[in-house]
């Protein structure tokens, strides 16, 4: 088995696998737009007011709208989340694309409970992942005038949206790029997911949602639960921990990090939408998961880690058996990074992640440069 990653490597910055904290906006990024899609008729019914997306763009749309890729975030990320595998020379290349980064709702960005004012809070309505796709698809085809992408690309919550974009808009991308997916939450990750919603919403400081600080206790047992257990290995703690021991104060550091780094409602409600996605609950496919994933008609790439304890392994690898003509590809063949291997954080994981994607795009676009 090959080394997982040198130990120095995994300490400058593993604690943010899925991108809570990405790192501070600068002024050479692409500043943050926002588009105000009025009222948001959700699949349940209910509606989101005043509902505004919030996106960056990076390169230029060229004159004939051909050169598109929407970037979906993961489960508390934004749009920084694989800032990693955007720039000149790696896979989503501004020289060639123009790549639309968006927020999905509820990461705080977008409208959330944490930022709405006519539904704060806990008044705010539960929405599935189709939302979000929904929303997303306004702000292609109403902002930009958008009717074809050359691919949707995501990690985690972000694959589970592409693989749903592709079945929700089987006609409007040519590729989908999922790492780390779930095209149907199973129960494993339902149990994680609703252990870290509970730290919080069982912090006496939670108040029924109605808190002044962040419930520190709350948020810093959630932190453990998903990303520093689930979203890693054991295989990865024994790498950067020779002394079992030290790896107490990094944990309490990385606690620490997460308190401002996503609003606990914000979480609880992206947490519920996370657990409930199933693609066979789309419109016209009756629960059937299978025949739901057989109607993508895009290429698709399918990227998993090695050991995942989030999004364990077979279900992406049983995904794929229902996709015509998909890709499937383990993350870095011969490592044992789990989730966190769509992190971004290891440079074996994140040179593999370009260089795949990079290809995979080009095999299935080779004219897409501007």
């Amino acid at each position: 088995m090959k080394s997982i990653i040198h130990a120095a490597g995994l300490a400058a910055g593993l604690g943010l696998l899925l991108s809570f904290s990405a790192a501070a906006h600068t002024p050479q990024q692409p500043p943050h737009q926002s588009y105000s899609e009025g009222d948001l008729k959700l699949e349940s019914g209910e509606v989101i007011k005043d509902f505004a997306i919030s996106y960056v763009t990076h390169g230029k749309l060229n004159d004939a709208k051909s050169n598109a890729i929407l970037m979906v975030t993961a489960l508390g990320g934004n749009h920084h989340r694989i800032d990693f595998m955007i720039g000149p020379g790696k896979a989503l290349d501004p020289d060639k694309y123009f790549i639309i980064c968006t927020d999905a709702i509820g990461n705080g960005l977008t409208t959330s409970p944490s930022n709405s004012k006519s539904q704060p809070r806990m008044s705010f309505p539960k929405y599935a992942m189709r939302d979000m796709v929904e929303s997303q698809y306004r702000l292609l085809k109403e902002k930009f005038g958008i009717d074809h992408v050359i691919a949707v690309v995501g990690p985690s919550m972000g694959g589970m949206q592409a693989l749903q974009w592709g079945v929700s808009h089987p006609d409007f991308m040519d590729a989908l790029v999922a790492m780390v997916p779930l095209a149907k939450t199973p129960a494993w990750s339902v149990a994680v997911v609703e252990a870290s919603r509970k730290a919080i919403m069982n912090d006496a400081a939670w108040n029924g949602g109605n808190y002044d600080a962040p419930p520190e206790k709350g948020i810093r047992l959630m932190r453990d639960i998903l990303n520093l257990i689930s979203a890693r290995t054991p295989d990865m703690y024994s790498a950067q921990f020779k002394n079992g021991m030290d790896a107490l104060p990094w944990m309490e550091q990385q606690e620490t990090a997460m308190l401002k780094a996503m609003d606990a409602n914000d979480w609880i409600y992206q947490t519920w939408a996370y657990e409930r996605h199933d693609v066979g609950t789309t419109p016209g496919f009756n629960g059937d998961t299978a025949k739901a994933l057989a109607s993508i008609k895009a290429k698709t790439l399918i990227m998993t880690g090695t050991k995942d304890l989030l999004n364990p392994e077979f279900e992406p690898l049983e995904t794929g058996k229902n996709i015509v003509g998909v890709k499937m590809m383990t993350i870095s063949p011969g490592t044992i990074t789990g989730h966190a291997s769509a992190g971004g954080a290891i440079a074996a994981d994140v040179e593999f992640l370009n260089r795949e994607t990079a290809a995979f795009l080009q095999s299935v676009r080779p004219g897409a440069a501007r």
